[in-house]
């Protein structure tokens, strides 16, 4: 008998194998051994994917970099912006409050005629307090005017020009306003010392004056209308050998935070004087 043949042998091992490997297929052993082969592979696979996209963030790196510092920059000019409208509406609320003030002051006082000016400067000199405002000739401002604001009395024009104007404040010691005292009706004159303190002189001694009275304008003199605030009563210095007593004023005007005040245009004074009144 002849022996097989190489190829009939291979021929029947595979139909062998692969009638070994359709009888486990059938029974499920297959798919377990499937299994196992293929978690190396996809081991490797899950390696590869997680380095090709390292790989591809590294490349993408530089043009992420421009966008979000593009974005960075962008969202500062906005954050920028809106600050600027912030700092504006507040300044726009605290003018309109202050001008709502001022407005209420004046037609509490219908009988005078009112200009309103912004404060644009103040005088550096120690011997002198005074304030500028942007407003003068052109607008209706003349030399003696008196200028307020509704917390009180800020003082008088004592220079003007055409588009600006110089106001003596009442705390100057070169001013003097004739004053009284609201429930005594005590007359005096206020004198501004160097410290820039705020007196009232000349009240009689026989006045009984109390600390917190008001103090208004008496418009002796022609100087000032009549019943302007000017401060009310902190102390009273009073000596026994003097002929008068001084009280010393809290001013209703904080000088240090004007910012516009009312010039009250319909006021004809009399000529300023150095010391007048």
């Amino acid at each position: 008998m002849k022996p097989p043949s190489s190829r009939s042998l291979v021929a029947g091992i595979l139909v062998l194998v692969s009638l070994a490997l359709l009888v486990l297929s059938l029974s499920g052993f297959l798919g377990s051994l499937q299994g196992l082969a293929l978690r190396p592979v996809a081991a490797a696979q899950e390696w590869i994917a997680v380095r090709a996209a390292t790989l591809r963030n590294l490349l993408a790196a530089p043009g992420d970099v421009v966008t979000l510092r593009q974005q960075n920059a962008e969202l500062q000019a906005e954050v920028a912006r809106l600050q600027r409208e912030v700092i504006t509406l507040r300044e726009q609320a605290a003018e309109a409050e202050i001008l709502g003030g001022l407005l209420n002051y004046a037609r509490s006082k219908p009988e005078s005629r009112y200009l309103a000016a912004n404060v644009i400067g103040r005088d550096v000199s120690p011997y002198l307090r005074s304030i500028w405002i942007g407003s003068g000739t052109d607008d209706g401002i003349a030399r003696g005017m008196p200028v307020v604001t509704e917390r009180g009395l800020v003082g008088r024009v004592v220079e003007a020009f055409p588009t600006a104007a110089r106001v003596q404040l009442i705390i100057d010691p070169q001013a003097a306003v004739n004053v009284r005292l609201q429930d005594s009706r005590a007359d005096g004159v206020t004198v501004a010392q160097p410290n820039g303190e705020l007196w009232m002189d000349q009240i009689n001694q026989g006045v009984d004056v109390a600390a917190g009275e008001l103090v208004l304008t008496s418009g002796l003199g022609g100087g000032f209308p009549a019943d302007i605030i000017v401060g009310q009563v902190a102390s009273v210095r009073t000596r026994d050998y003097e002929l008068f007593q001084q009280a010393v004023l809290q001013p209703g005007v904080d000088f240090e935070n004007l910012e516009i005040v009312l010039v009250i245009a319909s006021f004809q004074p009399l000529p300023v004087e150095a010391g007048g009144t």
